[in-house]
């Protein structure tokens, strides 16, 4: 929006000046401290600096050739070259009006889309999803739908555990504990009984588990019986996947599992070899990283002494698979932390074997949920806490707060407003912290009315909707042709409307840093600048004309923003609460 201009014509006064400068660097971005004007540039700086220039020199040249009156009642030079600019009144109107009338919603779609795959989520065939799920699943999806919404194509893939040793062991439990009314059932809890017993009777039998490596034997070599048994497993989970990823709003473009990529790996490892990136060492082949120094005592195993492949023989096969496929500009993986080391490897490993490869890659890890006891969340007997029993819990609890806010709505009204805070409040009080820090899990603080939470946020929403249950549809029609003349005056319709217009900048920087933390808090502010407006600017009453035209119109985009930031997040609203 507005900064965009300001920064393009900045970009062209320093391309005049500084022929040869990154104009990649030069960026304009919201004043820390609005004392100190709207929008800042600190480009300048690092600019002078390479050249040995004094950077308030050079933004004093700067500002003789910049002009920026269209958008600016002024630029100020601060500190050791900071360039300030304030919005002029003219231009903060326009730019509403604009939005107002449909044209925009503060958001500058890409110059350059670019295609980015993103895999997250990827729960384990055969075992129940639990809660160390959500954060992935969570984080991935918000960073999908930030990217598609600046334009971006985005191909978001399911990569599921469903090949391995593991296997061995489920089809040797299927074969001999299988309880087939059991499966009928509940097929995950099944699976996941038969696993645990099968898996501590192999652990105690040598011979046991020998058997069970042969059942994995024979899936690899194409078994009919085994083949039909595995699909069967993967089938019936794919069932529970689903009914998670429907409640949670999630949704994948593709799901290729570990087993899509079987194929190829006996090629990735004679590729690494002839080239050279790999060699045989006690019986295994790995990838060693000698000039890598924080990887020098990990080398990466891509074949097993047995023949076996490994996680990291797949996930190479899967880079050059989705490079060939999709052509991406840029990976993402949402994976926890205990993961870095790992893809490291796989980025170092990659690299060298695919050099001319354009494409970025990012992990994205983050850290892990905790329990009042500052350990890994937990039940209260001490087992993993599953996904399914904790989205009940958040709308059973939320079913009893809307009950007791809103005792006269039907009960499928408030089950349906439930299901929305629940799920959102989950999701919110897991989106809110930074991602690389631990946080510990609170229902009493995520259902909370007050603080940043989701059900706060929800309810500044339902109260913006709530205003034009009052009004008439001419009203609400006049708002997309807001007169040429009207300027905004009372100093919280300015805050509102300045806070509106960083709305892209802020989706930009989800986009950017992965962070969908940087939009919890700007809508969290957003709703306090929403409230500190109604409270001080008559919108229905005492205030007609122009002016009750325009702060309609205002109650409208924060309300839009309000909804479009938390779909973004992958949280739902409600008319009610």
């Amino acid at each position: 929006m507005l900064h965009i201009f300001i920064e393009q014509r900045l970009k062209q006064v320093i391309a005049e000046l500084l022929p040869d400068a990154n104009l990649e660097t030069v960026l304009v971005r919201p004043c820390p401290d609005a004392k100190f004007g709207d929008y800042q540039s600190n480009a300048l700086m690092a600019l002078a600096k390479e050249r040995k220039l004094n950077p308030r020199q050079l933004a004093t040249q700067v500002i003789g050739k910049l002009d920026v009156k269209p958008w600016c009642d002024s630029v100020e030079i601060a500190g050791a070259g900071f360039l300030n600019f304030r919005i002029s009144a003219v231009a903060l109107a326009r730019t509403i009006a604009e939005a107002a009338a449909g044209k925009h919603l503060f958001i500058q779609p890409a110059e350059k889309p670019r295609v980015a795959v993103v895999d997250f989520s990827s729960p384990n065939v055969a075992k129940p999803m639990h809660v160390g799920h959500i954060r992935s699943t969570i984080l991935g999806d918000s960073l999908a739908r930030a990217l598609r919404l600046l334009g971006h194509r985005v191909i978001t893939d399911n990569h599921i555990g469903d090949w391995g040793t593991q296997f061995g062991k489920l089809l040797l439990g299927w074969k001999q504990d299988l309880d087939r009314a059991a499966l009928e059932k509940d097929p995950i809890g099944e699976m996941e009984r038969m696993y645990k017993k099968i898996n501590a009777a192999c652990d105690a039998d040598a011979a046991l588990y020998e058997t069970a490596k042969q059942e994995l034997a024979k899936l690899q070599a194409g078994d009919p019986e085994n083949l039909a048994i595995w699909r069967q497993m993967i089938a019936l989970s794919q069932v529970q996947f689903d009914t998670i990823y429907q409640r949670l709003g999630v949704h994948f473009d593709q799901t290729l599992g570990e087993s899509f990529y079987n194929g190829q790996l006996k090629d990735v490892v004679r590729q690494f070899v002839e080239a050279g990136l790999a060699r045989p060492d006690e019986g295994a082949i790995r990838i060693f990283f000698d000039d890598v120094p924080e990887l020098k005592e990990h080398p990466a195993v891509i074949q097993k002494a047995d023949g076996a492949a490994t996680y990291t023989t797949t996930d190479l096969a899967t880079l050059a698979y989705r490079l060939e496929t999709w052509q991406p500009d840029e990976i993402i993986y949402v994976t926890d932390g205990r993961q870095q080391l790992h893809f490291k490897e796989i980025f170092t490993s990659f690299k060298r074997w695919k050099p001319a490869a354009k494409v970025k890659l990012a992990h994205v890890w983050f850290g892990s949920i905790l329990g009042d006891d500052g350990k890994p969340f937990k039940t209260r007997s001490g087992d993993t806490v599953k996904l399914a029993d904790l989205l009940d819990e958040a709308e059973e609890r939320a079913f009893k707060t809307v009950s007791d806010k809103n005792p006269g709505l039907s009960e499928a009204e408030r089950k349906e407003i439930a299901r929305i805070v629940g799920i959102g409040a989950v999701k919110y009080a897991d989106l809110l912290p930074n991602r690389q820090s631990d946080y510990v899990f609170s229902w009493d603080k995520m259902l909370a009315f007050n603080g940043n939470t989701a059900p706060y946020l929800l309810y500044a929403y339902t109260r913006t909707r709530g205003i034009f249950r009052k009004v008439t549809a001419a009203e609400i029609a006049s708002m997309a042709q807001l007169p040429d003349d009207f300027v905004l005056r009372a100093p919280e319709e300015i805050a509102l409307a300045k806070h509106l217009l960083n709305f892209g900048l802020v989706v930009q920087a989800v986009a950017d840093d992965c962070r969908p933390n940087y939009l919890c808090n700007y809508l969290y502010d957003l709703a306090g600048h929403f409230a500190r407006f109604y409270e001080n600017c008559p919108v229905l009453k005492e205030v007609e004309g122009t002016e009750r035209t325009v702060r309609l119109a205002l109650c409208d985009l924060a309300g839009r923003v309000l909804q479009q930031g938390l779909r973004v997040l992958g949280i739902e609203t409600t008319e009610h609460m």
